[in-house]
């Protein structure tokens, strides 16, 4: 994770904050040294808003590329607790310097209520990841999850439309891809949850908003689909049980598993012992950046990643 040592200068009334990568990313071909960036007061501010905050890695990348791509501009975390979230959004966004957040866990949901206007994927899935403030006053928010999900889907070559999906677990992750493979005509997706009628409410509105077969399933068995999805956090700890049974993968199946520490994850390798196709989760992050830099403004950097995201997806993978 990049480290951050801060001094003060009187002469420029700045705060120059030297940001030093680890030796990974510093050996890597791909990542740019970001030597430092200027803290001041011309500098547009944005939050990753989180209970807890020590897992993000929002701040690492989207630094990095302010300070290398001479933005002026710094993401910075805030641990809000989830009863506090109303009332920190209204306060921190009086600040005229605060342009925006990102929202992580466990404040997707909860944001969607504090918003003036919300794109059809989070209004479908009942999240946002980020939410801006417009020209008017007025708050916007937007969902990226799943469409990281899909353009990361596009980046390995894995088909979408026409085919069968099987998401298991079906919180904001999940809920998140199930409804981005929707608006992409997948032509079946299965939603599985261990929480029971947790699935049934989510199918019903997805079915109805974008005309796709969308069902709940009572077991994660993954035959017959060609795609499989883990939105679920079995893996991250030890002892974990796998969250379906790889033995019923059909040889030709594609296997993602979004979680983005632990890796290989158990089940991803238990499926390349089988010679299963599968892919861990941190594409799906790096395909979101260049969806929150122009939603916050940042279209000539947005387009540059776009064309090409190897910085930074060296950086999340030295990560």
């Amino acid at each position: 994770m990049i480290a951050q040592r801060a001094r003060s200068s009187r002469k420029s009334g700045s705060i120059a904050l030297w940001r030093t990568l680890r030796t990974p990313n510093l050996r890597h071909p791909k990542v740019r040294p970001a030597t430092f960036m200027n803290i001041s007061g011309t500098t547009r501010v944005f939050l990753i808003l989180g209970d807890p905050v020590e897992q993000v890695r929002a701040p690492e990348a989207f630094n990095h590329l302010f300070a290398a791509h001479g933005i002026d501009a710094v993401l910075v975390p805030a641990n809000v607790p989830a009863a506090e979230l109303g009332s920190f959004v209204t306060q921190v966004l009086k600040a005229r310097n605060i342009d925006g957040l990102w929202l992580a866990i466990p404040h997707k949901t909860a944001m969607v209520e504090l918003l003036d206007h919300c794109d059809r994927l989070g209004r479908s899935a009942g999240a946002v990841n980020a939410a801006r403030r417009n020209i008017d006053g007025s708050l916007e928010g937007a969902l990226f999850d799943g469409v990281g999900f899909t353009k990361a889907l596009d980046h390995w070559g894995i088909a979408i439309t026409g085919r069968r999906a099987l998401v298991v677990g079906v919180g904001g992750g999940g809920v998140a891809i199930a409804t981005s493979l929707a608006a992409r005509g997948a032509a079946r997706i299965a939603l599985f949850d261990s929480t029971p009628g947790r699935t049934e409410a989510v199918a019903t509105k997805l079915s109805a908003e974008f005309g796709v077969e969308v069902v709940s399933v009572a077991s994660p068995d993954p035959a017959g689909y060609d795609l499989v999805v883990n939105a679920t956090p079995l893996g991250l700890k030890a002892g974990d049980p796998l969250p379906f049974d790889v033995a019923r993968l059909a040889a030709d199946t594609a296997v993602v598993d979004i979680l983005m520490k632990n890796q290989p994850t158990p089940l991803l390798r238990a499926c390349r012992a089988r010679g299963i196709t599968a892919h861990p989760g941190f594409e799906m992050m790096v395909q979101q950046v260049p969806e929150y830099l122009a939603f916050f403004g940042f279209d000539a950097l947005a387009a540059a990643v776009q064309a090409d995201s190897s910085e930074v997806r060296a950086l999340f993978e030295a990560g």
